[in-house]
């Protein structure tokens, strides 16, 4: 296996001139596969918030932070994809 991993190497990093995704289709991609992470981030993240606000109202704050930052990595992702 150890073997195959230069060869594989080789092969990907081949220069044929054509790309075999556009950039901006791959740009789009990783935008859509970020959002989608995020939601399922937030899926376990969220529940979680609301049983910590049901038991102690003044986790609200924490519970609300917690939520929002999967969120950056999308907004990372449109960062880059505006910069391609």
């Amino acid at each position: 296996m150890i073997d195959t991993i230069p060869e594989l190497a080789n092969v990907v990093l081949q220069d044929s001139g054509a790309a075999a995704i556009p950039p901006t289709a791959a740009a789009a991609l990783a935008v859509g596969l970020a959002a989608f992470g995020a939601g399922y981030a937030e899926r376990g993240i969220g529940s979680a918030a609301v049983g910590a606000v049901a038991e102690d109202e003044n986790l609200f704050v924490t519970g609300l932070i917690f939520t929002v930052l999967p969120e950056t990595l999308v907004i990372l992702a449109l960062v880059t994809f505006f910069l391609v």
